[in-house]
């Protein structure tokens, strides 16, 4: 066993980990931090995408001693005060989720993109979520959901 201390939605965790322990299963088991998804086990369908230090990351194939004194953002930290993050509400709006697998590595796929350019064209979106699968929605609200969660959260008058 091995001791780690991360940072998780803002608060700081200090445990004991085995250190083969993947951090979906740190985030899920240990944290009780269950709407980071478990699909594939091989970082093919991004349903376990979180952020690491503010960069998309798949939690299934990184274990949790390589996050020792990392900060990580999961899907549960989005939501404050009972109100939708943006990205939420824009798949909310743009029917952008089916079966909703796949919508937490989407949403942080697509936060981290929002995060890090500038405009995003459909082009950077399709490319950006690459290394996320959705076998429902056929990405076109998907994609819509982004550009328009992207607008909204660049506009001046967002606080």
């Amino acid at each position: 066993m091995r001791r780690v201390s991360i940072t998780v939605n803002g608060v700081e965790h200090e445990a004991m980990v085995e250190p083969r322990q993947l951090l979906v299963y740190f985030l899920r088991e240990q944290l009780g931090l269950t709407g980071t998804n478990v699909g594939c086990d091989t970082t093919t369908c991004g349903a376990c995408t979180i952020l690491v230090n503010g960069k998309s990351a798949k939690s299934c194939t990184m274990l949790a001693i390589q996050c020792d004194g990392a900060e990580i953002t999961t899907i549960e930290a989005l939501a404050q005060d009972g109100a939708m993050h943006p990205l939420q509400k824009a798949f909310h709006e743009t029917h952008a989720l089916q079966c909703g697998y796949c919508t937490p590595g989407m949403i942080m796929a697509g936060l981290d993109l929002i995060n890090s350019n500038g405009e995003l064209s459909e082009d950077d979106i399709r490319t950006g979520l690459e290394g996320n699968l959705c076998r429902c929605t056929g990405y076109h609200n998907i994609v819509k959901a982004i550009q328009q969660a992207s607008g909204e959260m660049r506009s001046p008058a967002r606080t």
